[in-house]
């Protein structure tokens, strides 16, 4: 067999696509692509500064078309990836939960678990840092990986069979 560069570039590109089934993020995948690319310039006979001045090209062009354009139609609808933390989840409501290992009060936003404490200024719970699992409470914000939160507002006749009992 000749181990010419084309062939060596497409061995590349095969290799990348077969890393891109264990990440999903499809980066890998626009890289092999953009080493079979490079692989028919190779065949065109062009010389090693060159296809990796195409491979560098093709990777600036794909990598980002793959993850900005292509990559959303894969995604679930409604989840913004890499956006916790970043506002989105605030003034959404939240139930409370404990963690089984530890006993920890707090909430699940993006299937992650995070901790909480009640806003310095919210009611009379403020600071607080246990709530009963099933507590409705509105996210503020996050203090590093603390969530912030607020009680949730109880309509006024869950509040008046609240009060009677």
């Amino acid at each position: 067999m000749d181990w010419n560069p084309a062939v060596i570039w497409l061995i590349i590109a095969l290799l990348l696509g077969l890393a891109e089934l264990s990440t999903g993020g499809l980066v890998l995948l626009a890289l092999a692509v953009a080493a079979a690319l490079t692989a028919t310039l190779a065949g065109l006979g062009l010389s090693l500064p060159w296809q990796l001045l195409g491979m560098g090209v093709f990777s600036g062009v794909l990598v980002p078309l793959a993850v900005w354009k292509i990559r959303p139609w894969f995604s679930p609808r409604g989840v913004a990836y890499g956006t916790t933390g970043t506002g989105v989840e605030k003034g959404r409501t939240y139930t409370t939960l404990k963690r089984d290992f530890d006993g920890a009060s707090g909430i699940k936003i993006n299937g992650d678990f995070y901790r909480l404490r009640v806003a310095a200024d919210a009611d009379e719970k403020s600071g607080e840092t246990e709530l009963p699992p099933g507590t409705r409470v509105v996210f503020l914000a996050f203090d590093g990986t603390t969530a912030i939160v607020r009680l949730a507002q109880t309509a006024p006749s869950q509040r008046a069979t609240q009060d009677t009992e």
